[in-house]
């Protein structure tokens, strides 16, 4: 079977609300990459929901700026987003019994069909450690978000 996605996740302290909070504010988004690529937010910092546009400028190798849609939202639950290609990047949030959340980054690919093989091929493992680190840098930004509220 062809792996269609990547997926990690990873607990905070920090309330589904903080952890969103983060999520839905592009000018944010710098500060969580993991990747190193994502180096400013384009545009109006309005708060995103279903069918926000919002620009970002990108560094890797050469710099350049990308489009990027919601397409999923359920308030403090889920966002997802996506540019001109088809994967999308969602995070998933899951109240935990203690006030904490988990947090699930996917980069989806099952909308490719069988060219996903290929994308996995060729940025799968660079990409799944760039999850990782993105939700590292998440989860810090939450707990010190929720630290000061």
């Amino acid at each position: 079977m062809a792996i269609r996605n990547r997926t990690t996740s990873i607990t905070t302290s920090a309330p589904a609300e903080v952890v969103f909070a983060i999520l839905t504010d592009p000018s944010q988004h710098p500060r969580i990459d993991g990747s190193g690529t994502v180096k400013a937010s384009r545009g109006d910092a309005q708060r995103l929901e279903l069918g926000s546009t919002f620009g970002m400028d990108m560094k890797m190798g050469a710099a350049y700026k990308i489009g990027n849609t919601v397409v999923e939202f359920e308030q403090d639950r889920l966002i997802a987003w996506r540019h001109k290609g088809l994967h999308r990047w969602r995070y998933e949030l899951t109240p935990t019994a203690d006030g904490g959340t988990e947090i699930t980054e996917t980069w989806d690919l099952s909308r490719y069909g069988l060219a996903a093989v290929g994308f996995n091929a060729a940025l799968g493992k660079k990409t799944q450690a760039a999850i990782e680190a993105t939700l590292v840098n998440l989860k810090a930004a939450a707990e010190a978000d929720a630290a000061t509220t």
